[in-house]
Formats: structure tokens, sequence, C-alpha cells
């Protein structure tokens, strides 16, 4: 049965992913004009394509806000299987499709699925639910981190058959945040993240193509006509942005100078089209995001729903970390990975896997206000709903001053709170 609506949804968040999305639409349709004419003929053909697909995840997403928490919980070692078996299935020749190389999609006839998606936040899901059951054996030391990336690490080993080094690097490092969150000693991240990197590494190296593009990203004027190309074009469309952009419509980039300019380009695009100030507001819509989301996780944590806390942690630090290292890639900060920018590049996958997040995001608060309400199907772990609240909620605390000193504090609180958790680890027992 749907909720009901009457119990109100995040507002912030709401209003900060329908911006996204409906700027990502926008960008879409601006972006691909050229290419949109060179594939078929119209000058809107991804724009059409990504409204079908915004539909299809909207559609999606509502299916997936009516789920109650409490059967992704229970259902993590299946989502496990499903995620592997995905990323095994596109890797078999005749069924996994070869773009551009690589080997990540599986043609459902109707549209193409990248494999990579939904299979990552099966993982996270299943990751949630693991820290759950396994929390005290986590905090003992390295050897109760260990089990758990057994199935993460095979799951970036085939990823990375694909190849797909961006998806790996993101789920490893969403992996490594909810540890880390969920109470794991930071000696013991710290190593296995130091294992981690010089692991990943040496992949990036192993491969003659991934060292081309770093030494073009070490210097891509030296590689201007062949594998620094893309980077350079991407330069120049930033450079051009300066403060307010050469106007909505106007880039000269899209002009097929740019390669993947309506995919994952699409950042310089609109750094040229709408400048610093574009950049900055998108980059302020993601923030809000991501502070909505970390805040949504502390108040299950406090109401001791650890597995609705920690996959909004996990899947808030998703969102904020592709968008910060796609744009990174886009200005030159980090060598070109293949990854989408949240809810404004084109592509179907990407789109309903990110309205996928955003639902379990809005579930859990959802959730959240049914257990402030008392309602009783709403009580975690088996307490009522009415006990749950009284005992776990937090007590309110005057607020100290006035106006927006109070108001930021406040809004912070979620960031604050784990990062003194985290200061706390490292000091040790009193």
């Amino acid at each position: 049965m749907m909720p009901h609506a009457h119990y109100g949804l995040d507002s912030k968040l709401c209003l900060a992913i329908a911006a996204l999305m409906g700027w990502g639409l926008v960008m879409v349709a601006s972006a691909s004009v050229e290419i949109g004419q060179q594939t078929d003929g119209s000058s809107l053909y991804f724009f059409y394509h990504q409204l079908v697909f915004m539909l299809l995840g909207i559609a999606v997403a509502g299916l997936t806000f009516a789920v109650p928490m409490k059967f992704w919980e229970a259902n993590g070692f299946g989502l496990l299987l499903l995620a592997l078996a995905l990323l095994l299935v596109v890797l078999i020749p005749g069924i996994g499709l070869r773009v551009n190389s690589s080997r990540r999609w599986l043609d459902l006839i109707l549209f193409r699925v990248q494999a990579s998606e939904p299979a990552r936040l099966a993982l996270v899901v299943y990751l949630a639910g693991y820290i759950v059951r396994r929390q005290v054996r986590l905090q003992s030391g390295l050897l109760g981190l260990l089990p758990v990336f057994v199935p993460l690490g095979l799951a970036s080993l085939l990823l990375l058959r694909e190849p797909d080094f961006g998806s790996a690097a993101i789920l490893l490092s969403v992996a490594v945040l909810m540890l880390f969150v969920s109470g794991a000693r930071i000696r013991d991240l710290c190593g296995l993240g130091l294992l981690l990197v010089v692991v990943m590494g040496l992949v990036a190296v192993a491969v003659p193509y991934r060292v081309e593009r770093l030494m073009s990203f070490i210097n891509p004027w030296a590689h201007a006509d062949n594998s620094g190309f893309q980077l350079v074009q991407s330069l120049i469309a930033v450079g051009r942005g300066e403060w307010f952009g050469v106007g909505l419509g106007n880039s000269v980039q899209k002009l097929l100078y740019l390669p993947e300019m309506h995919t994952d380009f699409i950042f310089a695009i609109l750094a040229e089209e709408l400048g610093l100030a574009g950049v900055t507001t998108l980059i302020l819509l993601y923030a809000v995001v991501v502070w909505r989301g970390f805040a949504i996780g502390r108040r299950a944590e406090r109401m001791d729903e650890r597995f609705k806390a920690y996959l909004c942690y996990g899947l808030s630090a998703w969102l904020g970390l592709q968008a910060a290292i796609n744009m990174a890639v886009n200005v030159g900060l980090l060598p070109t990975k293949g990854l989408t920018l949240p809810f404004i590049s084109y592509g179907g996958s990407s789109l309903v896997t990110d309205c996928l997040m955003v639902a379990l995001l809005l579930r859990v608060d959802y959730e959240n206000r049914l257990t402030q309400a008392g309602h009783p199907v709403a009580g975690g772990r088996g307490q009522p709903a009415q006990h749950a609240r009284q005992t776990s909620a937090p007590a309110r605390r005057p607020d100290r001053g006035r106006g927006w000193v109070p108001a930021f504090g406040n809004a912070l609180s979620p960031l604050r709170t784990l990062g003194g958790r985290g200061l706390q680890r490292m000091r040790g027992p009193r």
C-alpha cells in the first residue's frame, strides 16, 4: 500500500532533486543538439529519450518508495547475489554489449542497462545490512574488516574486467565511508585504505590505455591531437564560460568539438553556457542533497535504525562523490573516469538508479516521521512505535542565541556528529 502523504517528506531534498532533474533535462536538450541531428536527424532526439528515462525513473522510484525498508534489510544477501550475477552476465560475449572497447551494457530490447549501476546499488544495500549484523566484529580489528571486502573485492574485479575503473573506485570509497561511520577503527581503515590505493594504483598503470590517460592528464596540451583531445576541449569550454557563461544554447564546444558532450562531459557544456554562476549553483544543489541525506540518516540512527542510517550515509556519499569526481574530471583535476554527472548527464541506467537512491532516502525519511508521529507500524526492531519514539528520540536542547547562527549549527549537526565520533575513536576509550 502506498504510504500516506500527510506525514510529509524532506522538502529541501525534494526541491533540490527536482531542480537537478529539470536542469538536467534542459542541459541534455542544449548539449545534444548537434549530435542528435547527426544521429537521428532530430536535434531533440536525446532530449526525448532522456524525458522517457526520467518518467521511467520517477515511476520506478514511486514503486520503490512504497516498499518498507525492512524488506531491503531482510533481502540483502539476495541483492548481493543479484549484483554479482549482473556483473558476471555482462562479461559474457553475445550477452554483454561492447561499446567503445568496454563491455558494460545488457540489451533488454526496449533499452540498454549498464549493469554496474543497479549492481552497485544492490551492493550498498547489502553492505548496510552486513554492518548491522556484524558491527561488533567490524569494530574489533582488521580481521573483522576483511570478510566484508571479499564480495566487494570480487565485484570490483568484475567491474575492472568490463573495464569500469571509476565505478569500482566509487564502490570501494563508499564502502570505506560506511565502515567509518559504523565505528570501525581509524587505524584499521587507514591501513586498508592504503592497501586499496596501492592496488588501484597498480591497476591504473597495468594497462597501456590507462597509462596513456594518466600521461595526457598530467599535460593534456602536449597530447592535444590524440589522448588529450577530450580534456583540452573540455578545458576550452570551461574557460569560455567565465563568470556568467555565453548563454544557454550558445555553446560552441557542443558542435562536435567535445566528445561525449551530453554524457560524461556535460558539465563542461554547462560551465561554458552558464559560467561560474551556474557551476556554483549546481554545486550548492548537490551539497543540499548530501546534507539532507546525512541528516535523514542521522535521525534514523538516533532512533536506533542503524540499517536505514548506514544506507542513507552510503547513498548520500555516492551521489556527492560521483558528482565531485565528474566535475573534477571535466576541469582536469582527475584523469578521465567515464562517470556520469548524477541527474544531469544523459543516460537511462544512471538516471533511473539515481531516482532509486532518492526513493530509498525519502522512504527512510518517511519512516522516521512515522516513528516520531507514533504510528503503530513504525516501531523499529520489534518495539512499539510510541516506545521507540520515547526511548530513542534525542532530547531537544535549547538554542543558544538567535538568528542564523543556531540554524547553521543545526544544519551541520549530522556532519559534526560523525566527525566527533571519528575523533573519539582516534583518542580511544576514556
